[in-house]
């Protein structure tokens, strides 16, 4: 079938990424025809398949974005996009008191302007398609983390924005889906444990040392936490994007299940419980650190 007959076609940001390389795979063997987004087409192997196309697009740069969705344009014509997945995302973790400006302004970047700035630039199409936008939040937007508070406040945004779109693009057909995975066997966790000790490496260490002993605590706590499979978010991804009458929300692990309930609970028990999880509980202030 030929790009403006029959063929669906979907476009995932992130696509270089653990949870996009085995999306796109996803979609491809199913016939999609698929545009994978990537900060640089200089060549992602695992992207090499038929049906695939890499367009350079980041969701940081309204230019690239602009020039990818014209490009998809012009290949598709009034076929349009039938899905759009907005993936790109990064973690940006650590005590809130020693994280730099600019590292929450790149996690509001990503997660939050960069979804919003591509369903503008896609909305065009998806019209003419009939299609509809997957955006990728995480467990973490329901129950806000300690020590994760920047991801987790730009994924309860991304939501908040979701809500808002689902109903104002309802009159035209267009669902928006969120999947909310939680803890999964990919790469990013391992970039933002990096970037945050490069963080710490560079605050006042009189500061760093009050947090010595949390830090080692909750340290310890997600070693013991064991991620699960992608493909468990890839086929909630799946659903979003074939079923009929799609959900509001696909919850993509028990992981993000249990967050969603203990959300739910008084503001004061929820705290002790996450304190006991994450090993806070007992955890005194590091010895010559002010009180």
């Amino acid at each position: 079938m030929s790009d403006r007959g029959f063929t669906k076609a979907v476009l995932i940001t992130g696509a270089g990424g653990g949870i996009g390389v085995r999306t796109v795979a996803a979609f491809a063997e199913r016939g999609y025809r698929v545009y994978a987004g990537v900060r640089s087409t200089a060549g992602i192997p695992q992207l090499d398949r038929t049906g695939v196309t890499q367009v350079e697009l980041d969701v940081t740069d309204p230019a690239t974005i602009r020039r990818a969705l014209e490009s998809i344009a012009a290949e598709r014509g009034s076929a349009g996009l039938q899905v759009l997945v907005n993936n790109a995302g990064v973690i940006v973790q650590g005590p809130l008191e020693l994280v730099p400006d600019e590292e929450l302004h790149r996690q509001f970047d990503i997660n939050v302007y960069g979804p919003q700035r591509v369903l503008k630039a896609a909305l065009p199409l998806l019209r003419n398609g009939h299609g509809r936008v997957i955006n990728i939040s995480a467990a973490t937007a329901q129950l806000a983390m300690p020590y994760l508070g920047p991801i987790s406040a730009s994924k309860a945004a991304l939501e908040s924005l979701s809500h808002a779109a689902r109903v104002e693009l309802a009159p035209w057909g267009i669902p928006v889906v969120i999947v909310e995975p939680g803890a999964a066997e990919t790469p990013i966790f391992a970039k933002a444990e990096a970037e945050a000790r490069k963080a710490l490496a560079l605050a006042d260490p009189s500061r760093v040392a009050l947090y010595r002993n949390q830090l080692a605590a909750v340290e310890g706590a997600m070693a013991k936490q064991k991620p699960g499979p992608v493909d468990r978010v890839v086929k909630a991804i799946l659903r979003a994007a074939e079923a009929r009458a799609p959900k509001a929300c696909y919850v993509a692990s028990r992981d993000a299940r249990l967050l969603r309930v203990l959300s739910r609970l008084p503001l004061r028990m929820r705290d002790r419980l996450l304190a006991g999880s994450l090993g806070l509980a007992k955890v005194e202030p590091a010895v010559g650190a002010p009180r």
